[in-house]
């Protein structure tokens, strides 16, 4: 268990601490609106009322405690450039910034956090893959163009085998089409699959699927999608 001090309290920063506590996690919520304080004090392990852009005012939450420190300020660049230079100025080591603009993100990035985040373009790519990909359920992107995606077995697969499933990908099938795989060395590998309570890391071609497993993928987005029309 960790502990994380989320500043701003809009629909996004709520969001966050919410959901690091449900994973275990203590969070201190701050914000400068005493109203929006006031309505999470019962929900977040701490609430703050505190001028976030004021370095004196944040030197006194004791943000040397926290694994992290999320800057969820929304469309007030001004303050959330001033509280990250605070927090900068304070020593915090990890401090992630939620960016609203090309250049918001721009000046943040100068200030070397950790990370920025774009949850409007995060999400809206998130759609866009979901809309374009319906049997996955969630994709995550892990560079090199690799790809995380989970997919649902549908009744028609039932008793299939990995290797079934991933036969022709795995054969380094091609055609003239350019969003079919031409590099024979990469590969779809499945990595997990979760059957109701139990967990299976360990998948080989010979593994059994089974309708409504959920079944991790990771491959490059043209292997993905050369596999998409069979898991519809």
């Amino acid at each position: 268990m960790a502990h994380f001090t989320v500043i701003g309290l809009g629909r996004f920063g709520v969001a966050a601490s919410l959901e690091l506590i449900h994973l275990g996690h203590t969070v201190t919520g701050v914000d400068s609106d005493p109203k929006m304080v006031e309505k999470y004090v019962e929900s977040l392990t701490e609430a703050v009322i505190c001028d976030c852009s004021d370095e004196t005012a944040l030197r006194e939450l004791d943000l040397a405690n926290s694994e992290a420190v999320l800057v969820a300020i929304g469309e007030d660049m001004q303050s959330s450039l001033l509280c990250t230079l605070a927090l900068k100025n304070l020593g915090v080591q990890v401090i992630w910034v939620k960016a609203s603009t090309k250049a918001h993100h721009t000046i943040v990035s100068k200030l070397g956090v950790a990370r920025i985040i774009h949850p409007e373009e995060e999400m809206g790519m998130r759609v866009a893959q979901s809309l374009n990909y319906p049997m996955v359920n969630n994709f995550l992107a892990i560079g090199d163009g690799l790809y995380i995606v989970e997919i649902h077995i549908k009744p028609h697969l039932d008793n299939t085998t990995v290797a079934q499933l991933l036969g022709s990908v795995q054969d380094g099938a091609k055609d003239d089409l350019n969003n079919v795989m031409r590099d024979p060395k990469g590969k779809v590998a499945a990595i997990m699959v979760k059957r109701d309570l139990a967990v299976f890391s360990r998948i080989d071609g010979s593994f059994i699927l089974h309708t409504d497993d959920a079944l991790l993928l990771c491959g490059s987005r043209a292997e993905l999608k050369y596999l998409a029309p069979r898991l519809v």
